[in-house]
């Protein structure tokens, strides 16, 4: 229908653009974990206080938040140039994209962290401070593990996000799969390659969905 011609296809081209893109979902997705599930407890934490501070905080960082997630990736990426420029000392490719990536993706992972924390029994949460758990205690020993299919139906959500991601940074010379389609199929016109593309990435999303719905039924189960 398309008119495709597979001899034509550079596989090996494929090949390390579907490395490529691998990289920076691994590399995106760890950073934004690791600054995504504190900022989430914070939120969470911050909004059921009462003292001024405490509430002062959580406005900020929520408008933070706010900001940020609301922002399309593909113009974060071009007004964060000097950032990721500042951060990596490179502004194109795989490191140059792994910065945007985990801007966009953290505040993202915090808000879904944020609601799953919420969705745990609060006369949990109150016997764990009546027996004497610290905050520390209640939130390592209590809300993180009732909340863990909650979190990790929230990590598969963000992983596939930062798929998508991946293929707007293509736009911008960011590499992996989007970037081939891009080139190959909007500037060259060889819709092959492109298609090829979008098949790898659906494929990709399809085994990080089933990888991550799988986890969440069996912690859920126990």
């Amino acid at each position: 229908m398309w008119g495709l011609d597979f001899s034509s296809v550079d596989w090996n081209e494929i090949g390390v653009a579907t490395l490529d893109t691998l990289k920076m979902l691994g590399a995106s997705a760890v950073f934004t974990f690791i600054l995504g599930l504190p900022i989430g407890i914070l939120l969470f934490m911050a909004s059921g206080s009462t003292t001024g501070w405490v509430r002062a905080v959580y406005a900020v960082i929520s408008f933070i938040v706010n900001i940020l997630r609301s922002v399309p990736f593909i113009i974060l990426i071009v007004a964060l140039i000097p950032v990721t420029k500042a951060i990596v000392g490179v502004t194109f490719g795989v490191l140059g994209t792994i910065p945007p990536l985990v801007i966009a993706a953290a505040p993202f992972f915090a808000r879904l962290v944020e609601t799953s924390l919420r969705e745990v029994d609060r006369g949990v949460i109150e016997a764990a401070h009546s027996m004497g758990a610290s905050t520390w205690q209640v939130i390592t020993r209590v809300l993180l593990p009732e909340a863990r299919p909650g979190l990790l139906a929230g990590i598969t959500i963000t992983v596939v996000t930062l798929v998508s991601y991946t293929a707007m940074s293509g736009m911008v010379g960011g590499g992996g799969l989007g970037d081939l389609a891009i080139r190959y199929g909007y500037y060259r016109y060889e819709t092959t390659v492109m298609i090829i593309s979008v098949i790898f990435m659906i494929v990709l999303v399809q085994l990080l969905q089933m990888a991550g719905d799988r986890l969440v039924r069996h912690f859920t189960r126990k």
